[in-house]
Parts: C-alpha cells; structure tokens; sequence
C-alpha cells in the first residue's frame, strides 16, 4: 500500500471522488425532492436538470440547471488548482484531468453511473487549454442556438475543441501528445453513444 503515500496517487484519487460529486442530482433533490435519474435521460447532467424539473418550475429548473453546470466545471478545476499550486508536473495535472471527468461519468457514490461529463470535462480542459476551450464554448452555444440539441451541440463543441487544439498546440506542451484530450473525448462520446443513435432515429429531445 506505499503507493498510497505518493502524492500524484493521492491527487488521482482525490479528483476521482470530487469529479464523481453528482450536484445536478444533489440539487434537484434537495430544492424539488425528484431523484432525475428517474425522469427524462436519467442523467444526472445540468440537461436533465432543466428538462426534469421544467415543467413544474421553470425558473428554478433553469436556476438549477446553470448552477449544475458551474459547480460540474468547476469540481475538476478546483483539483487542478491545487495541484498547480503544489507544483504538481503536467503529466499529471492531464491524468488529474482524466480522473475528475471518469469521476463524474462513473461516480462512486452512484454504483459507478453518472452523467456525461461534458461540463467537467469542459472545466478541466478549459483550465489546461483555455483559448481553445473558449474557441469549443462558442461552437457549443451557437450550435444550441441553432440546433437546440444539447447532446448534438456538445459532440460539436467538442469536435472543434480537438481540431483547434492541432491548430493552435500541434504539440501539447511538455507532454508532446493530444493523448489525454482523445481520452477525455472518447469517454465523453462512449457516454453519448444512446443520443447518438437517437440523433440518427432522429428522436433526440430538444430543448426548449
């Protein structure tokens, strides 16, 4: 058990357990009493927030959703965070960034379900490339402007986040691959792989 005490283990850990941190579900909980794993997608993502607890309350299912949204980005943020801070290699602030995404996709406290982790992995990966993050924010809102799928605008934004990211880092600094983006990337599509076929049924819910 010695490679417990190895602090790029610990961190590891540490952002597995805060990524798997379910607030959207927390909150809806907590505000309106449903479990939205019930309802909806059963994801526990800021998506199913709003569409679960809409019709009932609009305002406070928007409320809830945004505030899903940020408390998600930021879960894996805050761990990387500290690990810059403790001067932690960038080898290993990309596998902290991995670990809080699979975190929140497989979260412990659920039996390893969780959500989709697109808004985790867009805080990780804004915290560790920030102009091409912000470049796949602008895609993400102009496609949900246009399309009013949120899975689809999600796949989209994170399709321009791999495409700038060769344009503007053809190498990743000190780590000299885009290896951790891929694995992020996969994860995020393997948890979109049932709206992906119901975008191709063309029975993928809209938001609205």
């Amino acid at each position: 058990m010695d490679f417990l005490f190895n602090i790029n283990i610990q961190f590891y850990i540490i952002a597995y357990l805060v990524g798997g941190i379910p607030f959207g579900l927390l909150l809806a909980k907590s505000f309106t009493g449903k479990d939205i794993r019930n309802d909806g997608s059963g994801s526990i993502g800021a998506t199913n927030v709003l569409r679960v607890l809409k019709e009932e309350n609009p305002k406070l299912a928007k409320k809830l959703a945004i505030t899903t949204v940020v408390l998600d980005a930021f879960k894996g943020i805050v761990v990387l965070l500290v690990a810059t801070v403790m001067g932690l290699s960038a080898e290993t602030l990309w596998a902290i960034a991995i670990f809080a995404v699979v975190g929140h996709c497989y979260s412990p406290y659920l039996k390893f379900e969780g959500g989709k982790g697109v808004a985790t992995g867009a805080g990780v990966l804004f915290f560790m490339l920030p102009i091409e993050t912000t470049i796949a924010f602008v895609a993400w809102f102009l496609a949900g402007k246009t399309l009013k799928v949120s899975s689809l605008s999600s796949l989209i934004a994170l399709t321009t986040l791999i495409g700038s990211s060769f344009i503007i880092h053809p190498n990743i600094d000190v780590i000299q691959t885009h290896a951790p983006i891929f694995i992020i990337a996969f994860i995020i599509v393997y948890k979109h792989i049932p709206n992906i076929m119901r975008l191709f049924q063309g029975t993928e819910s809209k938001v609205v």
